[in-house]
C-alpha cells in the first residue's frame, strides 16, 4: 500500500503519451466520447486502464468552470431529523450529477459563516442552511461569491434567501390544540436551547399566544438524557400537570422513559406529545402521538430547487410544508379535573 501511495498519480498528458494521441483527444474521450472514433476510444481507454488514471475533479473544474459541489451547513449530525434531511438531499442531488459536502455548526452563526467560507473556497456552487439566523459575515460572503443559498426548516417568504420548511409557530400550535381539545389546561413544555435556534423560538412563540392555559416552560439539552433530567425536575408538578408537550420527539421519548421509571402511566395519568414523527416514534411504548414534519420531502425539494437554480438560473420560491397531527397512544383526556 505504501508503494502504491508513493507513486506519482498519472495525468492526462501521461494517458495521451501512452495512447499516442493529443491531450485534447483524451479530453474528448472523457467528456464527449461520441465525437471520437471507436478505435481511438478503445486505445485511450486501454491507456487509462494501464495507468490507473482517474480524472482530477480540480482540473475538470478549471476546464468547465463547474465543481458540481453543494455545501450543507447543519447544527449537528447527532440528530435523526438532520440525518433524514441530508439523506434525501444527497439522493436528489445525485440524480442531477451533483455532490454534497456537509459541515456542522453547533448552531453557532459565527462558526457557520467560517465553515461556509471554507465550503465556498472548496468550490461549493450553492449552500443549504438551517433556519434564518445568520452572522453578518455570511451575508457578506454570499454577496461577494454570488453563491446560491436555500434556507430550510423554516418558512418565511420575506427572507433574504428562498426558504423551504415549516411554519414552526403553527406546528407547535397544532400539538397544543390537540391537548386542549382533549381537555388539558395545565401543561408542561419541554424544549431545547433557544439561543441561536430560531425554529425553537418560533415554536415557543406559537404556544405563548394561547390564553386561559397554565403553561410552564422547561429548557433542556436536546437529547433523551436532557428530557429525562427535565422530566425528573417536574416531580413536584406532576400531581397538577396533566400533559407534557415536547417540542421534539427526542425530548418526548426521554419524557416517556422517565415517567415510566417513576411509575407514571401514560396516558392514563399524564399525556405526552412530540413534534417530528421520527421513524422510532411509532415503536416506543406506548406509541407516541406527534406532529409529523415532512423532513424527507424537504430534502428532496431542496435538492431539486438547488439544482435548478445553479444549472438553469431558476431561483426557487419559498415553499411551505405542512405539519400533520399523528394521534397514537400517548394522549388521552385528563383523568382528573384540571385545577
Amino acid at each position: 500500500m505504501g508503494d502504491m501511495l508513493s507513486k506519482r498519480r498519472a495525468t492526462l498528458r501521461d494517458v495521451a503519451k501512452r495512447s499516442g494521441v493529443s491531450v485534447a483527444t483524451v479530453s474528448r474521450v472523457l467528456n464527449s466520447p461520441l465525437q471520437v472514433s471507436v478505435t481511438t476510444r478503445e486505445r485511450v481507454q486501454a491507456a487509462i486502464d494501464q495507468l490507473r488514471f482517474f480524472p482530477s475533479p480540480a482540473a475538470r473544474a478549471i476546464n468547465s468552470g463547474r465543481t458540481r459541489l453543494i455545501g450543507a451547513l447543519v447544527p449537528t449530525l447527532d440528530n435523526a431529523i438532520f440525518a433524514r434531511f441530508l439523506d434525501a438531499l444527497q439522493a436528489t442531488l445525485a440524480t442531477r450529477d451533483l455532490s454534497l459536502v456537509v459541515a456542522t455548526t453547533e448552531g453557532d452563526p459565527e462558526a457557520e459563516a467560517v465553515k461556509a467560507q471554507n465550503l465556498v473556497e472548496c468550490g461549493a456552487e450553492g449552500l443549504v442552511v438551517s433556519g434564518l439566523r445568520r452572522a453578518e459575515a455570511f451575508y457578506v460572503l454570499v454577496e461577494r461569491a454570488q453563491v446560491a443559498v436555500v434556507a430550510t426548516s423554516f418558512f418565511d417568504p420575506g427572507y433574504k434567501f428562498p426558504t423551504i420548511g415549516y411554519d414552526n409557530n403553527r406546528v407547535s400550535q397544532t400539538a397544543l390544540e390537540h391537548l386542549t381539545t382533549l381537555g388539558h389546561r395545565r401543561i408542561a413544555v419541554l424544549h431545547g436551547p433557544v439561543e441561536n435556534n430560531d425554529r425553537t423560538a418560533a415554536r415557543l412563540s406559537g404556544l405563548t399566544l394561547s390564553s386561559g392555559l397554565a403553561l410552564s416552560f422547561h429548557e433542556t439539552e436536546l437529547s433523551v438524557r436532557g428530557a429525562c433530567a427535565a422530566t425528573a425536575g417536574l416531580q413536584d408538578d406532576l400531581d397538577s400537570v396533566t400533559a407534557i408537550l415536547c417540542l421534539s420527539d427526542v425530548l418526548a421519548m426521554g419524557a416517556l422513559f422517565e415517567l415510566r421509571r417513576r411509575g407514571r402511566i401514560v396516558p392514563d395519568e399524564i399525556s405526552v406529545i412530540g413534534i417530528d414523527d421520527l421513524p422510532s416514534s411509532e415503536f416506543v411504548e406506548p406509541p407516541l402521538t406527534t406532529v409529523r414534519l415532512e423532513v424527507s420531502r424537504m430534502g428532496e425539494t431542496t435538492g431539486g430547487a438547488m439544482a435548478d437554480w445553479i444549472e438553469r438560473g431558476d431561483m426557487p420560491s419559498a415553499l411551505h410544508l405542512d405539519g400533520e397531527l399523528v394521534v397514537r397512544q400517548t394522549t388521552a383526556p385528563p383523568s382528573r379535573p384540571d385545577r
